[in-house]
């Protein structure tokens, strides 16, 4: 067997090309939102008007993307993902007509909500992986590592690729090369019939029945990755007005890029190792060292004031998030029912965009009222939060009350 552990996922007949199509599917979820907020903003001069838009899309796709993984587990990943995906580029387009077009405010706000139907492609992918390497727990390791380094690296280019492609050629290039991407990966991505799992269907009433939300231990995980979300939208909303106040607001992107940075290496890295010790555990650890390093950007701009030095900060903070995000999706993983694999992992993406808004809300209220210095408080306290309600599921899911509940597959974490 090769050495390498990412040679040995890719040796799988099919990965490579699923993979291939996945990535290209994946990168349009960092462009559609900065699009629609250079477009609108562009054309009708709101901010707010721009932003009640993103919120409003991203409010649907809390309530719409569950249900569409449900049908995913239930009927297949080729044959919902290629419709739902062809009404979200619909909604896209009719996003960019109605802008274009001067159509009344609420024509936005129908328009961006239709994208809601997106399907969660980094989900679909993980569930292919825990289909292919069955039984094999270090592999689906590598392969989660893989997965969040990809997401991370997605994150990293779509904005700054959205708000080139706006800026140097028209407002709407932005959304029309988003939609372009998305439909011609999930086309490549659906086409890979040989690695797809199999569909559930409604044979099984036990299937049905078993929601992953009832899952022992999964409300307190998906608590977790609210607070988890929590610390990434208060970092970019803290970072973007700090810079904005030291007179260099262009360089927030690239300060952001380097935090994505760290993680994505920091995933591979830790793909490549082979961590010891219970999942429960390890995540404790993770969310713990994620904690610490989150003190990094608050000391770098309260010591120095400096962008150089907060930019090293959130290189060396990013290098948590990663790992703490791997064994969370594995938890994820371990405790969802058989059959429902698309719907936990998307419950879990769920809560960290729900979390990404709740942290962006507040990181914004600390800034308009105590600074942007002081600001950085926020991502600490989400992650101590984190970190709090992470040791509390790791102790509820230690205690003799739920074992006779556990799973074969989720007796693998203790």
């Amino acid at each position: 067997m090769p050495r390498n552990p990412y040679t040995r996922l890719f040796a799988i007949p099919g990965a490579t090309a699923f993979t291939l199509g996945n990535l290209v599917a994946r990168l349009p979820m960092g462009m559609f939102s900065v699009s629609a907020v250079i477009m609108i903003s562009g054309a009708r001069g709101s901010y707010a008007l721009a932003g009640a838009v993103t919120a409003t899309g991203l409010a649907a796709t809390a309530v719409v993307a569950p249900w569409t993984a449900r049908l995913v587990d239930r009927h297949g990943q080729a044959r919902v993902a290629v419709p739902a995906t062809v009404i979200a580029a619909l909604g896209s387009l009719s996003l960019l007509l109605c802008v274009r077009h001067g159509a009344p405010d609420w024509t936005l706000f129908a328009s961006y909500a239709a994208t809601a139907t997106t399907p969660n492609t980094g989900g679909m992918s993980r569930a292919r992986w825990a289909h292919l390497l069955q039984g094999d727990t270090a592999a689906v390791h590598t392969a989660n590592s893989f997965e969040q380094a990809a997401d991370e690296l997605c994150f990293m280019l779509g904005p700054v690729l959205a708000a080139f492609l706006c800026t140097a050629l028209f407002p709407q290039a932005g959304t029309l090369t988003g939609v372009v991407l998305l439909l011609t990966g999930v086309l490549v991505f659906a086409a890979q019939r040989a690695t797809e799992p199999p569909p559930q269907g409604r044979t099984d009433p036990s299937i049905a029945a078993s929601s992953p939300l009832r899952a022992p231990g999964m409300p307190a995980l998906l608590a977790v990755f609210l607070a988890t979300g929590a610390v990434f939208g208060s970092l970019e909303v803290v970072t973007l007005a700090f810079a904005d106040a030291q007179g260099h607001k262009a360089a927030a992107g690239v300060i952001l890029a380097l935090q994505a940075a760290g993680s994505c290496a920091a995933g591979l890295v830790y793909g490549a190792a082979r961590p010891r010790g219970p999942l429960v555990r390890r995540h404790l650890l993770c969310g713990a060292a994620m904690t610490a390093l989150m003190t990094l950007p608050l000391l770098a701009v309260s010591l120095t004031g400096s962008l150089a030095v907060l930019a090293g900060a959130l290189l060396v903070a990013g290098m948590a998030t990663a790992p703490t995000m791997v064994t969370g999706m594995t938890l994820v993983q371990r405790r969802t029912p058989q059959g429902r694999l698309n719907e936990g992992m998307t419950l879990a993406v769920t809560g960290l965009l729900g979390g990404i808004a709740c942290g962006a809300a507040g990181g914004g209220w600390a800034v308009e009222r105590l600074g942007a210095s002081t600001g950085y408080w926020v991502p600490v306290a989400a992650a101590c939060t984190a970190l709090l309600l992470s040791g509390a599921q790791a102790c509820a899911t230690s205690t003799p009350r739920h074992r006779p509940a556990r799973s074969p597959r989720a007796s693998n974490e203790a």
